[in-house]
């Protein structure tokens, strides 16, 4: 008997496309939604490394820049008024609104540094959304994925069970197919739930990091428009 079993079970084709063949429709459809989850999650995984990397090279670059003593005027001609890196709109934002501060006959406009502070923080805002989005979709997949997979692993359980019943049989032939395909449901939601939150949480706290050097180079630009502005 026990040799019959094995038999059987050797039969059995246990690979990952096997056991997803072999399972019911809602189960399928749980795997579908977390392999799509996974691969959804690495591609905002892969595009925001990327975005990030090209937003720190960037900002290094245009630093260097800023403080090599060439006059602002010059370095807004060569930015332009609609530049393509993110801290050069930073920039850009203040210049034009500083520009806009003098009148025709080189005096000042009241309030000037109000609003070249209030300019350059609406840039940095959209910038960080930018720099942020698709984050909470990662923060979605990893705290959802786990219960989609657990959903699906009762529901193949649950099917496992009635096929016991209904064969009136407990050897490993009926059990082991049904228990495998309910497992791999949860197995993958972990797979798909693990770097999701393990890259929101880097991702996160790398978006954070630019930011706050945004900020600190309008802090400064400020500082030195201020200036200018009080010489005048």
């Amino acid at each position: 008997m026990e040799t019959e079993t094995l038999a059987l079970a050797q039969e059995i084709d246990f690979s990952m496309w096997g056991l997803f063949a072999r399972a019911t429709i809602t189960v399928q459809l749980v795997m579908l939604v977390l392999v799509l989850a996974s691969v959804w999650s690495w591609a905002i995984i892969l595009v925001k490394h990327r975005d990030y990397k090209k937003a720190r090279a960037n900002a290094a670059a245009f630093d260097e820049a800023f403080w090599s003593g060439e006059p602002l005027e010059g370095l807004y001609e060569q930015v332009g008024s609609q530049p393509g890196g993110r801290v050069e709109r930073i920039f850009a934002a203040g210049m034009s609104e500083w520009q806009r501060s003098y009148k025709e006959d080189g005096g000042k406009l009241a309030g000037a540094q109000v609003r070249i502070d209030r300019s350059m923080d609406v840039a940095i805002q959209k910038e960080a959304e930018d720099l942020q989005s698709n984050l909470p979709i990662l923060a979605t997949v990893g705290s959802t994925a786990p219960f989609v997979g657990l959903f699906g692993t009762v529901w193949g359980i649950m099917n496992a069970f009635i096929e016991i019943g209904q064969s009136q049989s407990t050897n490993l032939a009926v059990v082991a197919p049904g228990i495998a395909e309910a497992l791999l449901a949860t197995g993958l939601g972990l797979l798909a739930a693990i770097p999701a939150v393990i890259f929101y949480n880097k991702l996160s706290s790398d978006a954070d990091r630019i930011v706050a050097g945004y900020e600190a180079f309008a802090d400064e630009f400020a500082t030195i428009l201020s200036r200018q502005l009080d010489a005048a």
